[in-house]
């Protein structure tokens, strides 16, 4: 008995350009025993090459932000009906291209809420408590106790922190610093219904009020740079600056100077414009603490992640109603 041929819309076929962290360091085995996974880093071919050929039969695909989806790559795939980012932020996808041509797009959601909120307070402790430069210190053999005049950290309590997009994570982190006395504002695209804490329109005037601003927010062409050097010089000299979001959301330039200077006490990245570069003026700096993007990367949200990513490969392969869906938000 001849076996029929397997139509494009059959296979359960998954594009990946560049393996996400969840797929190397975690997911592979998990995703590759549901879905054929097609490797493009794996080919000896261009890119484009590599897209052309295989452009009938990709219906889905696998990205992150090592891996954006242009709208060169989009031309490249005709059959595309599926981006599924294993990520929150969606500054990699190219979202009005996949809303003309009727892609979906889905992203991680919920998914990494609580570790990136977790780490956004981490940060701000360890800026004002000053834990990884006491740790410096410690380690310093004979400066201490020999020294007594080692700086003091700041209390957290009582403080005025501006979050910069109140979504999942940045509501996270407003529960969590009110329980250490903090009062709460925010700004975000439009004023929140039934959110307890005062709306502010822009940046500048949430830094003009506040004496810790974190950055939560998504990276897009309104947001980029957003915090500048006005919004740093608002936040004034014993201000904190944090951000788990995106490196591009800051003027990283002026940052740096703004550090340089003193003209704001501090600040908590997980993130840079460049990345994987850091300005290197940072690392003599003991009121900066320095994460490698690395936020929302816990072994228990890359299982969730994990978990999703292959939810909604299987709605859409079933036909059924995607789990975490973007364009229809």
């Amino acid at each position: 008995m001849e076996v029929p041929e397997q139509r494009p819309e059959d296979l359960r076929l998954v594009l990946v350009i560049k393996p996400p962290p969840i797929l190397t360091l975690f997911g592979e085995k998990l995703i590759s025993t549901k879905f054929q996974l097609l490797k493009a880093w794996e080919s000896a071919l261009p890119l484009d090459q590599f897209l052309i050929t295989h452009a009938g039969s990709v219906r889905a695909v696998l990205c992150s932000g090592a891996s954006p989806i242009t709208t060169d790559v989009l031309q490249l795939l005709p059959s595309l009906q599926l981006v599924v980012t294993a990520s929150a932020g969606l500054n990699h996808v190219d979202l009005p291209a996949c809303r003309q041509r009727g892609i979906a797009v889905t992203n991680a959601r919920t998914v990494l809420v609580d570790d990136g909120a977790d780490a956004a307070v981490g940060l701000l402790v360890d800026v004002l408590r000053k834990i990884s430069a006491a740790d410096r210190f410690v380690r310093q053999q004979g400066l201490w106790p020999a020294s007594g005049d080692y700086p003091l950290g700041s209390k957290l309590g009582c403080r005025r922190v501006g979050i910069v997009g109140l979504g999942g994570i940045g509501s996270a982190v407003a529960k969590r610093l009110e329980a250490f006395g903090c009062t709460i504002a925010y700004n975000s695209r439009k004023k929140k219904p039934h959110v307890p804490y005062p709306f502010y329109p822009n940046v500048l005037q949430l830094a003009e009020n506040s004496d810790v601003l974190i950055i939560c927010c998504g990276l897009n062409a309104e947001t980029r740079h957003m915090i500048n050097r006005e919004v740093l010089l608002a936040l004034g000299k014993e201000g904190v600056l944090i951000n788990i979001a995106r490196g591009a959301i800051v003027d990283e330039k002026e940052m740096v100077q703004s550090l340089l200077a003193r003209e704001i006490a501090g600040a908590g990245l997980d993130v840079f414009e460049k990345e994987p570069d850091v300005p290197k003026e940072l690392f003599a700096l003991d009121n900066v603490v320095l994460s490698p993007h690395a936020a929302v990367f816990t072994p228990e949200s890359f299982l969730g992640l994990c978990e999703l990513v292959v939810g909604n490969l299987e709605a859409f392969f079933s036909n059924k109603p995607l789990l975490s869906p973007v364009l229809d938000e």
